[in-house]
Order: C-alpha cells, then sequence, then structure tokens
C-alpha cells in the first residue's frame, strides 16, 4: 500500500490563528452548534460532560468522516435533492452509503453519483427535459437557459443518442450523470452549497475557487476542506449569530434533549412535513414541544425531586440554549418555579418554545 493511501491525521498547519480556534475551549453554545452543524443534533448530556472544555480541534477530530457525520451528510444531500418521504431511496446501497464513506469505500463525488442513479431520483425528475436541466443545475449549478445547445445534446444522449456534452462524449443517461457529477462546475457548486449549508454566508470567490480546485483533483480532499471551515473567522462569526434551526433539526434537537435518542423516520418525516407545510411554523413546533414533554417519555423530574430550584433552573439554560441565564431571567424562572401550580415540565416547556430555542 503507498503512503498516499493511509489515512493520515488532520494538521492545524502553521496559521496562529487556525492553531487558536483549534485550541479553543469548547463552551456550550459552540458545543452544540458544531454539533449541531456536523451531525443534526445536539450534544447528549454523556457527550457534554466529555467535550465541554475542550478544543475545538479536537471534536472535528471526533466528528469529522465518522459514520453519523456521513448519515447526516448523506440526509441533507437527498434533501437537496428532493429525495425525501415517497421518493426517498431505499434501496441497500443507498441506505449503505454513510457506512461506506466512513469505511473509506466512497469519496462525496461517488455518493452524489449514487444518489442521481437511484431509481426514485428518474421517478422525481420524469423525462430528458427535467431530468437533464434537474442535473445540470443541481450538480453543476449551471443556468440551462445559458447552456440550451448542451440542453438538447443532453438529452438526445438520455435517449440514447451521442453527443458532446460539456466537453465529454454522451451516449445514455449514465454518461450524462457521470459528465455532470465529474465536472469542474460541479465540485465549485457542491462547495458554494456546503458552504452555505455549514457557515451560512458565501464562501469569498477566491477562496471557493482555490477549494474547489483542490476538490476537483482530490475528491477526498473534502474532510480536511471542511476542518479548515469550521476554524476559519468566518465560522466563529457564525458561532456568534444565531442562525434558525430548519423543522427537520428542530425535531431531532427536541428528540436529543428531551429522550435522549434521535427520532425514527416514521416519528421524523410526519412532523417535518407538517412544519414544512406551515409558512410560520413556530406555533406548530410549540405544540410539538407540548406533546413531547406530556408523552410520558421525557426525563422531567418532579417538583418535589429537585432539592435546590435556583441550581435546577440555571442548568437548564446551557443545557437549552448554550448560555447561562441572566441574573434577571433565573429571578423570574425561579420565582415561577415556586408558584402553586407550576411543574418542571412547564419551566422546560417556556425555554424549549422560546424563539432562542428556534436557532442556534
Amino acid at each position: 500500500m503507498s503512503t498516499e493511501a493511509i489515512p493520515l491525521p488532520f494538521q492545524d498547519g502553521q496559521d496562529p490563528r487556525t492553531r487558536a480556534a483549534a485550541a479553543r475551549a469548547l463552551d456550550p453554545r459552540s458545543l452544540r452548534a458544531v454539533f449541531m452543524d456536523l451531525i443534526g443534533r445536539p450534544p447528549r448530556q454523556s457527550e457534554v460532560g466529555e467535550w465541554l472544555g475542550r478544543g475545538r480541534g479536537e471534536l472535528l477530530d471526533e466528528l469529522l468522516g465518522g459514520e453519523e457525520f456521513w448519515g447526516h451528510w448523506w440526509h441533507e444531500q437527498l434533501y437537496y435533492f428532493l429525495l425525501i418521504d415517497n421518493f426517498r431511496p431505499r434501496t441497500r446501497a443507498a441506505k449503505e452509503v454513510p457506512e461506506r464513506l466512513a469505511q473509506g469505500r466512497l469519496h462525496y463525488r461517488d455518493a452524489l453519483h449514487q444518489a442521481a442513479l437511484t431509481p426514485t431520483f428518474d421517478l422525481r425528475n420524469p423525462g430528458a427535459d427535467t431530468f437533464v436541466t434537474v442535473v445540470m443545475e443541481q450538480f453543476c449549478g449551471l443556468v440551462v437557459q445559458d447552456k440550451a445547445s448542451e440542453l438538447e445534446i443532453g438529452k438526445v444522449a438520455y435517449e440514447g443518442g451521442k453527443g458532446r456534452f460539456l466537453g465529454t462524449t454522451a451516449e445514455n443517461q449514465a454518461d450524462v450523470i457521470r459528465i455532470c457529477v465529474e465536472h469542474r462546475e460541479a465540485s465549485r457548486h457542491f462547495l458554494a452549497r456546503e458552504h452555505q449549508r455549514l457557515l451560512r454566508v458565501e464562501l469569498d470567490s477566491k477562496q471557493l475557487r482555490a477549494d474547489a480546485g483542490r476538490l476537483h483533483r482530490d475528491p477526498w480532499a473534502y474532510l480536511a476542506v471542511v476542518r479548515e471551515w469550521l476554524l476559519s473567522e468566518a465560522y466563529d462569526q457564525r458561532l456568534r449569530d444565531l442562525v434558525p434551526k430548519s423543522n427537520t433539526l428542530f425535531v431531532r434537537c427536541l428528540f436529543v434533549d428531551l429522550l435522549d435518542r434521535l427520532p425514527e423516520d416514521d416519528e421524523l418525516e410526519p412532523l417535518r412535513n407538517a412544519l414544512d407545510g406551515l409558512a410560520d411554523s413556530r406555533p406548530l413546533r410549540s405544540v410539538v414541544v407540548r406533546l413531547l414533554l406530556d408523552s410520558g417519555r421525557a426525563a422531567v423530574p418532579r417538583k418535589q425531586d429537585i432539592p435546590d430550584p435556583t441550581r435546577w433552573v440555571a442548568a437548564q439554560f446551557p443545557r437549552f440554549l448554550g448560555r447561562d441565564a441572566t441574573d434577571e431571567e433565573l429571578g423570574v424562572f425561579v420565582s415561577a418555579f415556586h408558584e402553586e401550580g407550576c411543574e418542571p415540565g412547564t419551566i422546560l416547556y417556556a425555554l424549549l418554545s422560546h424563539s432562542e430555542y428556534q436557532s442556534y
């Protein structure tokens, strides 16, 4: 085996800002954010105890490239392609994609290629015109109105004809997919949307060109690129500014925060669909909070089992919001706790239905 095939540990490089970010201690806010950004859930309480106060770089090394990371990444890609609900790929090969990515048997480009080859992708995008348009737009970020001749060639190839599509000979539908997935613009488009997904801002055009060129040459470099992003000043800024949780992330957070587990697909999908169907999902989110709190499955202590209400209330703020309560907040919540009829579940409902919990 050549040394190039041996997985090597991430390096922090010589940039002192990168080294400083890697060593920066994780507080409750940044710990929750990194978990949510990379694996689509907050840390469990056992993980909070393990990681709080340790360096961000250590956590990135732990999470990046693991099966849970790739499982979340795969879910996000399928959502991007609208391969959800009845169109979600259910073949054994599709289900094994995260495991194979974690084992190093696939790189990200292989996985995207496989998504486009699934029968449900074909069903979602029926017919030559729709299929070729979607593949050109979603994989390469091309504006088909500006590439009308390429679209026509792609449609011919889709139907089994032969043509020069995006600079490469194509003779069938599989060729159209492969050419788009491997196109230089696909690397650029993929990184642009990944940076937007993870850091919520556009990647600087110069840096995008450099990162895309690197990724086009070596698709295995994806994890190293993401690690650099999450040790950058741009990610430091992202941690300072709250960003909205998607409906999927909100549901996953509730299940982990209250039940210490992720929702099953048959639990997640109906809730996500109901929330996605509303222009403003916040009222229904509050209903979901109440349903979980009242389900009997959430670990809500009894009032008489809390010997120190002030300490208990104070602990819920970093647990759910990633920050300490202000003196005013603590006073209000503790006073409410002592009121007749107020139960611990009332306090938890107030925190979990608050607008701050809708973001992270």
